[in-house]
Parts: structure tokens; sequence; C-alpha cells
């Protein structure tokens, strides 16, 4: 007898929005999608804590800030997630830079940047940037440079 999930997995593409390690294990979706407060709850989660370690010691190392630290454990966190998913992870462009299309831009090509130095290509990525009017620039941007965006 197949469950629900099974049913749904029939009909349509079956994404995960968690951060959560464990769940995407359970529910085996194609897809996943992050956002700050999903990557938050994966942070507290006891399973990241070696994740979490080894970032904030490379970022040390690195000499980077307390909030260039946040921004590689978010791709870290989409990171350990490709290796869940067959499809793509996507990751959120901070929604406070959606009236600058530049900087909008600029982070998404950084996060890009940041998950292939981790050996991730693009387009296992999906960029999420917020909805905005001005927003709607950087999507056009990014498509430019092969890069996928919604």
């Amino acid at each position: 007898m197949t469950n629900v999930l099974d049913q749904l997995r029939q009909m349509t593409t079956v994404v995960a929005d968690t951060g959560e390690v464990a769940a995407v294990k359970t529910r085996q979706p194609v897809d996943c999608t992050t956002n700050p407060s999903l990557v938050l709850n994966a942070i507290k989660d006891p399973a990241s804590e070696a994740l979490i370690a080894r970032e904030i010691e490379a970022g040390r190392k690195a000499g980077k800030s307390a909030a260039e630290v946040v921004d590689t454990l978010t791709v870290a966190v989409g990171a350990e997630l490709t290796t869940l998913v067959p499809g793509r992870v996507s990751t959120e462009v901070d929604a406070r830079l959606s009236f600058d299309t530049e900087a909008s831009v600029a982070r998404a090509r950084a996060i890009i940047a940041d998950y292939k130095a981790r050996g991730i290509e693009k387009d296992r990525i999906l960029i999420k940037l917020a909805s905005t009017w001005r927003a709607s620039a950087p999507p056009r941007s990014c498509r430019r440079t092969a890069s996928t965006a919604t």
C-alpha cells in the first residue's frame, strides 16, 4: 500500500522545504529548498554540530567576519543537502538586498562561487531572490550568465 507521499511522487516532483538532514534522508525529495529560518533550524540540529564547527573554524582561519561566516554557513548547509538529493538545492539571497539589483546579483554570484569552491556545479543550485519589482532585474542578469534564479 502506498502512502500519500508516494502517491504525490507519481504526479509531481517532491521538493523538501527544510534544511534538516534527517528529514531529507527520510522523505527522499528530488529537490530541496532553504531559507534563513530553515538554515537556522538546521544549525540548531545536533546532527549539524560538526558542519557548523568546521565552517566557523575555516572562517576564523580565513579572517572572515561573523556576517561572512553566516553566509558560508548557508552554503555549507545547502552543500550538505546536495549530497542527499539528486536535483537542485535552492539558496536564498538576503531579502534585505532586494532593492539593490547590483548587490543582489553580486550575492547570487558569490553563492554560486562558494558552491563551486565546494565542488558543486551551478546546475545543482537554484538562487532565490526576493519578489519585488526591483528584484526582477537580477534574474534576467543571472540568466545572461547561465545561472538559474527565481
